[in-house]
């Protein structure tokens, strides 16, 4: 009973830290949320998309495509209690808690240490980075979660074989989960096979292809879809570019002091990590470098790749597309910080403790307040009062919070609506629907 008493606190500072106002804080839904939540609505309602597409493995929202996982999450959730911020929010949270746990579960078992394990899943429960994103309808939780499952999994293969068709079911829900992991895990899949080796070859090429088949759809989406004309829209400016948003992920600024500077993605004033990070981290390097296990350097490999998919895109430093930064850190820092003597080590987890008590109070009492407008919370205003009029798309896609707050019927949505001509940045915009006009 006593093993179980770390993991079972954490666990607990995890929920209740997440649970509590969940659908107060943020203060409103944002236009990324308002879509998954009122795609869930419509696939709750009548299997169907808002633009009436039966189950598509693509969603189509303002120019740019979402992806599936965290929608149809969150439609199983909406057909069983509606649609409200909760169910909305509520699978970033259980997503969040099972990549912990799978962190803990990979980090113990390339170590062989229990308290690595532990310590990994303590840094990233109290981890800046990934605190809003657990708290929120952010759908790379669920990339995340799956992804380290795919990694487990492949860790497992050389126990049990059939864990390899488990790692190449994992590393599709990952794809389908958050674009980031679409440039990651094909980079982890040609890395795992030129470094192993083979014993399993059918089985293995069974795995392969399935994974292989899942990327027809992202194929001739952007090759035969509009699927770039996002890519095109964020895309960063030549190689120059994309080495200085890659290098911006390791600037001390982002990491310590002033975090990302889109309100959404963490509270303002704080960086990604705390000071105290940057010594343990230090620390922790010094270690891995020299640990003879080989395996332990699948922590830097990830840091090395996560910034990637940010760096290709024009926003730098980006927390949420680099987001698996933050546990790869964590678990870096806790091979630093299990190394303490028990005393200090102690000490250490009550400094971190006392770092997230600040945080966590800020969070808890000010962050609504400097970020309204942020989350769109005027449009949760208008639409609380209003069923018809002109609306100012100044913060911008207007009409989608209309649906969502509204819980405005799909079917007949999709029969009233008149769209204006999609613009430069491939985004389109709802001219009109029912008794609302949407204009500049």
């Amino acid at each position: 009973m006593k093993k179980y008493l770390l993991p079972g606190l954490i666990i607990l500072l995890f929920l209740v830290t997440r649970l509590y106002k969940i659908a107060q804080i943020p203060s409103s839904v944002y236009w990324d949320e308002a879509s998954i939540g009122y795609n869930a609505f419509a696939v709750a309602t009548d299997l169907k998309d808002e633009w009436g597409d039966t189950l598509p493995l693509h969603f189509r929202a303002f120019g740019e495509f979402k992806l599936p996982v965290y929608i149809y999450s969150v439609a199983v959730l909406t057909k069983l209690f509606g649609s409200n911020e909760i169910t909305l929010r509520l699978p970033a949270v259980l997503y969040s808690l099972g990549m912990i746990i799978a962190v803990y579960f990979l980090a113990k078992k390339i170590t062989k240490k229990e308290s690595v394990g532990l310590a990994s899943a303590f840094l990233l429960t109290i981890s800046p980075w990934l605190f809003i994103f657990s708290r929120t309808g952010f759908e790379a939780t669920a990339g995340l979660f799956f992804f380290f499952m795919f990694l487990i999994s492949l860790l497992l293969y050389r126990e049990k074989r059939y864990f390899i068709i488990i790692a190449s079911i994992s590393a599709i829900l990952s794809i389908y989960s958050y674009n980031s992991f679409r440039i990651i895990v094909p980079i982890i899949v040609v890395i795992w096979a030129i470094t192993q080796k083979h014993k399993n070859i059918k089985i293995e090429i069974v795995a392969l292809g399935l994974f292989l088949l899942s990327l027809i759809p992202i194929v001739r989406l952007y090759l035969l879809d509009a699927g770039a004309v996002r890519l095109i829209a964020v895309g960063a400016n030549g190689f120059v570019g994309i080495i200085t948003n890659y290098l911006s992920h390791f600037d001390p600024r982002f990491l310590f002091v002033n975090g990302d500077i889109i309100k959404r993605h963490g509270f303002p004033g704080w960086g990604e990590l705390y000071y105290l990070d940057f010594p343990i981290l230090l620390i922790g390097i010094w270690r891995v470098i020299k640990d003879r296990n080989k395996l332990i350097w699948l922590f830097p490999l990830l840091l090395i790749l996560a910034p990637i998919p940010a760096a290709i895109t024009k926003e730098s430093p980006h927390a949420l597309r680099a987001i698996l930064m933050a546990p790869s850190l964590a678990v870096i820092s806790a091979v630093g910080l299990v190394s303490f003597k028990k005393y200090f080590l102690y000490v250490t987890v009550g400094i971190y403790l006392i770092f997230f008590g600040f945080y966590y109070r800020d969070f808890s009492t000010k962050y609504n307040l400097e970020t309204l407008s942020d989350w769109q919370y005027e449009y949760k205003q208008i639409f609380s009062e209003i069923t018809g009029g002109v609306v100012t798309d100044r913060y911008a896609q207007p009409y989608i919070f209309a649906l969502y707050y509204l819980k405005y019927p799909p079917e007949k949505f999709r029969k009233e609506v008149k769209l204006n001509q999609v613009s430069e940045w491939g985004f389109s915009k709802v001219a009109s629907f029912n008794g609302f006009q949407f204009k500049p």
